[in-house]
């Protein structure tokens, strides 16, 4: 993967059809999707229960572009290695999932993989600014983790907090949660460059129909045309 900061559009799977995911990831690359983003729940971390290694091995067979893993699991570190061996490009664990995150993000780049580490709504940017030195990418979350479809919470001070923290490294500052075309350029101008959104991408389409997968994508890439700090 190489680095760039232009803006990209990471659908989320957790909004597509659970029955048809090998084409539903299909559909929405060839519609325009930049990477595409697996939301793991355990039921414990988070109230909800969604993938395990198996299922995102499955996934990487159909997928393109970059497939970007989201932990929203405690712990982390036993299932690292099986995430990599399914074939993730990115691996984000929670910055709360365990007091040792350091540790972890060592071990993500160790088993080969890109290092994310995500924030919850009531965590400060500050509790990363130690970490950055072994992080490919940083996870701000505008809901509270655990469903889909849920309202935007305006993270963008913690956004342009980040942003400065992070200077000229090469570190991605993703949005994951109630990313629309009304909400997305709130949060490009702050600072992000990677957005996460299910509901308003995959709202309206489906496998036999994926028209307005490319339209809802485009919808928001236009959206912040011309928005991107500085």
């Amino acid at each position: 993967m190489s680095f760039d900061r232009s803006v990209k559009i990471a659908p989320s799977i957790l909004s597509a059809d659970f029955a048809d995911f090998g084409r539903e990831i299909r559909a929405v690359e060839a519609q325009g999707a930049d990477w595409i983003h697996v939301d793991v729940m355990d039921g414990h971390f988070v109230p909800n229960l969604t993938f395990g290694p198996p299922a995102v091995k499955a996934f990487r067979k159909h997928v393109k572009t970059v497939m970007d893993v989201h932990l929203m699991i405690a712990p982390v570190d036993p299932y690292i290695d099986a995430y990599a061996d399914a074939g993730t490009d990115i691996l984000t664990a929670h910055v709360e999932a365990g007091p040792h995150t350091h540790r972890t993000l060592q071990a993500i780049r160790a088993a080969g993989m890109k290092a994310g580490v995500a924030l919850n709504p009531g965590t400060p940017a500050q509790a990363v600014e130690h970490l950055l030195d072994l992080t490919d990418l940083v996870c701000v979350m505008t809901v509270n983790p655990g469903f889909g479809g849920q309202k935007f919470i305006d993270m963008t001070d913690k956004i342009r907090a980040l942003r400065a923290m992070i200077g000229d490294r090469p570190i991605h500052i993703e949005i994951d949660g109630g990313v629309t075309p009304d909400t997305a350029p709130l949060v490009v101008e702050a600072g992000a460059d990677v957005l996460v959104a299910g509901s308003a991408v995959f709202r309206g389409g489906s496998v036999e129909n994926p028209a307005p997968y490319g339209e809802n994508i485009r919808a928001i890439r236009a959206s912040v045309a011309g928005t991107a700090a500085a």
